[in-house]
C-alpha cells in the first residue's frame, strides 16, 4: 500500500501497487469501523494480497491478508521509504503493470529495512522507475557524437538528449562522466560520485514531476525548535 487517507466516515481511499495490476486506486469501505478495522493491516510498507471490484478509476476492496513479513522500516529510513511511495504515486498511471519495478520497489523496501547507507539505494531505484516509465538515462555514451563517456570528462546533462560534450554553457546538470558510468552499474559508494550522482537524479526526477515539489523531501528537512 502506497498511501491511505479517510473517506467519509468509516472508509479509506487507498492508493496500492501491485506486481500483475500497476498501481490501482482503491475504496477500503467501513476500513475504519467495526471491532477490527482493516486499516490495522492497511499500512505502507505492508505485503498483502487483495481482490477487488468494479470499473473505473476506483474500485471497490474485497479480501485483503498479509501476504508475508513486514518491512518494518525503522523511523530513521522512513522518509526514504515514503519518498519511494509518492515516486510510484506520482510517476505511475494506474492499471499500467510494471512487475519488474515492482520487484526493485520490493528489494529496496528490504534493504531500507536491514540499514546501511540509504542513497544508493534511492539512487538504483530512481534509475529503475524512470527505465521503466520510459525515461531511461543514457549512462553511456555522449549523446551528440555517440562517443563512449570519458570518466575523467564532464559532461551537460540534458534530460530531454543526454550527456552532452562541453559543460560550459549547460542548462541542465553538469556531472563526470564517471559518475554516469557508476549509475549504469550501480555502484555508488563514493560520496563523491553519490553527490553528482543526487543532483543528476533530482534534476531529471523534477523535470518528469512537471517542477511540482514533493511532499516527502519535506520529511528530511531539519525541524526549528
Amino acid at each position: 500500500m502506497l498511501h491511505a487517507r479517510p473517506y467519509r466516515n468509516t472508509s479509506l481511499l487507498l492508493e496500492v501497487f501491485t506486481r500483475s495490476g500497476g498501481r490501482v486506486g482503491l475504496v477500503a469501505r467501513g476500513a475504519r469501523g467495526g471491532r477490527r478495522p482493516r486499516s490495522a493491516l492497511l499500512q505502507p510498507f505492508v505485503p498483502l494480497l487483495v481482490s477487488w471490484s468494479g470499473r473505473g478509476e476506483l474500485r471497490t476492496l474485497g479480501r485483503v491478508e498479509a501476504a508475508g513479513r513486514s518491512h518494518g522500516l525503522p523511523p530513521a529510513v522512513l522518509a526514504s521509504g515514503l519518498y519511494l511511495n509518492e515516486l510510484l504515486v506520482r510517476l505511475l498511471h494506474r492499471d499500467d503493470p510494471h512487475p519488474a519495478l515492482f520487484d526493485a520497489y520490493a528489494g529496496a523496501l528490504g534493504r531500507l529495512a536491514q540499514g546501511g547507507p540509504q542513497e544508493p539505494v534511492l539512487r538504483r531505484f530512481e534509475c529503475a522507475l524512470l527505465a521503466e516509465t520510459g525515461y531511461a538515462l543514457n549512462l553511456a555514451h555522449e549523446s551528440d557524437s555517440g562517443r563512449p563517456l570519458e570518466p575523467d570528462r564532464r559532461y551537460c546533462y540534458d534530460p530531454q538528449r543526454g550527456p552532452l560534450a562541453g559543460a560550459g554553457e549547460c542548462d541542465g546538470v553538469t556531472v563526470h562522466g564517471r559518475t554516469l558510468l557508476a549509475l549504469a552499474r550501480g555502484e555508488l559508494e563514493d560520496p563523491e560520485i553519490l553527490a553528482e550522482a543526487k543532483r543528476l537524479m533530482r534534476h531529471v526526477i523534477g523535470r518528469q514531476l512537471g517542477g511540482r515539489p514533493l511532499h516527502s523531501r519535506r520529511l528530511y528537512r531539519p525541524q526549528r525548535v
